[in-house]
């Protein structure tokens, strides 16, 4: 199992990052806060958790342990895997999920893509006496700056299919907001873009 990883931060995408250890490049998924607390050539220390499927290994980043433990709890449900687990987390800290599930608010869990009314439900359900413990989650970091609109409009809207939403759904958002914030990060704008589009739900 590999635990965790230490060293050069080699590349940042906008759903990975891939970090250099004693020569070995690891890439690993990660979400928008996680991904904005990287820079691209600084040492940097992420944990790490191994998804083994018959067909492929991924690995998984956090910036703490609160957001992977989360990531392990939300899998306890049925029908909730490693990818929705991370949107989940893409949309809202440790801390905010565990709120939201202790408390039974269903409309803040729909806002994850994927998660309908049945899910929110059984979210609730089944984790409202597991996520007690749960600290809050550090403040986001800030990351690379977006360059252009066009390739950002582009990348935060494949990111958004990525994660399930349509890309009719998803492009007019990212687009709009992009316009009314040109010099936003790609990571602030699709935190934003998911907020939105959770809210239409």
């Amino acid at each position: 199992m590999i635990a965790a990883l230490r060293g050069e931060v080699l590349s940042i995408g906008l759903d990975h990052a891939v970090i250099d250890c004693a020569g070995v490049g690891y890439k690993f998924l990660a979400t928008p806060p996680t991904l904005g607390s990287l820079q691209r050539g600084e040492q940097a220390s992420v944990l790490t958790t191994l998804v083994v499927k018959e067909d492929s290994m991924t690995l998984y980043g956090f910036r703490d342990t609160a957001d992977r433990e989360m990531f392990h709890t939300l899998q306890g449900v049925s029908g909730l895997g490693p990818k929705l687990a991370l949107a989940a987390l893409s949309v809202m800290g440790a801390s905010e999920l565990a709120q939201a599930i202790s408390s039974g608010d269903s409309k803040t869990l729909q806002s994850i893509p994927g998660v309908g009314k049945r899910m929110a439900e059984r979210l609730a359900l089944e984790l409202k006496d597991k996520v007690a413990g749960f600290a809050p989650a550090p403040a986001q970091s800030a990351g690379e700056q977006a360059t252009a609109s066009g390739p950002v409009v582009e990348e935060v809207t494949e990111a958004l299919l990525g994660l399930g939403f349509t890309e009719k759904a998803a492009r007019p958002v990212v687009a709009a907001m992009a316009a009314e914030n040109p010099d936003a990060e790609n990571s602030t704008l699709l935190r934003a873009a998911l907020a939105q589009l959770g809210k239409k739900k």
